[in-house]
């Protein structure tokens, strides 16, 4: 332990303190660092063959400047613990821990309040004009746009990829693709409340995937949780009001198609230096290149542009507003989960996905009027409650594993 302490204009420097009974007369505190008090009874000794480390160095006044008194506290550097002489540890800054904190409840309120604004814009485009190939081309290309503008101007640092990069990033790009048109495909033909109570059971694709493609073995506490997801997913679509196979099997594919983009994004990306929102921009980006000419394909400009002025004529200007609306909060909201996403472990993240399922099916239900029966309202909660009991058992709850947010 080197310790100085600056006492006017003069500087006592004290190394390789030892505490130990000394047969020596005292020395004057105003010239040399003093002692520890030790008690007779209580010996305190510090080895020299560690590293110690000074955590405080308080100097108390008194009336007389040349007998002040200079208190040292240290540890050991390999010890958790203070060591005997009554020394301890520096508290914690309080108000960092709460800014925090703070920031992390901003970080999930804007999280799930732009979830939630999204899904309604969503569902509102669809439901006037139903072209679910178009819409999920458009805040594919709204993210990418405000992200070129946003290097453009230095907001955000433009990252550094190579060619490595974007080839690593291809099948995570062709797999997003594939589960945000389907997830969108599922909202065009059933309630969204619906949508996301089937995506509620990602987390068995997960498993399954994993144990029967990639050979990897879980507790039985994991295979435990997915009944209550099975179950609950499978009530549900027994008992809606409006069920439809093509928005089922959407919500479905898009399950699939997620749980292979973050297989392939964790093994793919392992080691590439990019920020989560640079990578979700190139993500979008390289999206929206693979998308566009099957979007073309599908559905066409000759089909797009009957569709607008048939719809235009029924809502008006609105429409145009609700396109840019769900295009522009897509991308805000998928923004703000990467910039969460520094600031909390897996587990809250897990933990506040599942309550932003929540939150949109229930606001949902309340801005669409979707009718919802007591036997289908109970599968959705027992889906949502396996979803929990997953988050808190599954061994996959690292970065990569919930490196997205999804639909």
């Amino acid at each position: 332990m080197i310790c100085s302490v600056k006492q006017y204009s003069t500087i006592t420097n004290g190394s390789d303190i030892f505490l130990r009974q000394s047969t020596r007369p005292p020395m004057q505190r105003s010239l040399l660092l003093p002692s520890l008090p030790v008690q007779k009874s209580q010996r305190s000794v510090i080895s020299v063959q560690k590293a110690l480390h000074v955590s405080a160095i308080e100097s108390f006044g008194s009336p007389k400047p040349r007998t002040s008194l200079i208190k040292c506290q240290a540890y050991e550097a390999d010890r958790s613990q203070p060591i005997e002489s009554n020394i301890e540890l520096p508290k914690a800054d309080t108000r960092s821990e709460a800014a925090k904190k703070l920031k992390i409840g901003v970080y999930f309120a804007m999280w799930w309040a732009l979830n939630v604004v999204f899904n309604i814009y969503n569902k509102k485009v669809l439901n006037a004009y139903p072209f679910p190939w178009l819409t999920s081309t458009l805040s594919l290309a709204c993210g990418s746009l405000i992200m070129l503008i946003s290097w453009a101007t230095r907001i955000a640092e433009v990252p550094k990829t190579d060619m490595d990069f974007w080839k690593a990033l291809f099948p995570v790009a062709v797999a997003h693709t594939i589960g945000h048109v389907a997830a969108t495909v599922s909202m065009s033909k059933v309630a969204v409340s619906f949508t996301h109570i089937i995506k509620s059971g990602e987390p068995a694709f997960s498993v399954l995937v994993s144990r029967f493609l990639l050979g990897e073995s879980f507790p039985t506490s994991v295979y435990l949780s997915l009944l209550p997801i099975i179950g609950g997913c499978g009530l549900a679509a027994l008992t809606e009001l409006n069920f439809n196979m093509i928005g089922f099997m959407g919500a479905m594919i898009s399950n699939l198609a997620f749980v292979f983009r973050n297989i392939f994004s964790k093994r793919g990306m392992k080691g590439k230096s990019v920020s989560g929102m640079n990578y979700y921009a190139c993500l979008s980006m390289l999206s929206l290149i693979i998308l566009t000419p099957f979007a073309i394909a599908v559905e066409g400009p000759a089909m797009w542009k009957a569709g607008f002025e048939t719809a235009f004529s029924q809502i008006g200007p609105n429409l145009i507003w609700w396109m840019a609306a769900q295009s522009v909060f897509y991308h805000l909201y998928n923004q703000v989960s990467y910039m969460s996403l520094d600031e909390i472990s897996p587990l809250t993240f897990s933990i506040g996905n599942t309550m932003k399922r929540i939150s949109v099916i229930v606001s949902s239900i309340i801005i669409f009027h979707t009718p919802v029966q007591p036997v289908n309202a109970l599968g959705a909660a027992i889906a949502i409650f396996g979803t929990f009991l997953y988050s808190q058992v599954s061994p996959l709850r690292s970065l990569a594993s919930r490196r997205f947010t999804f639909m």
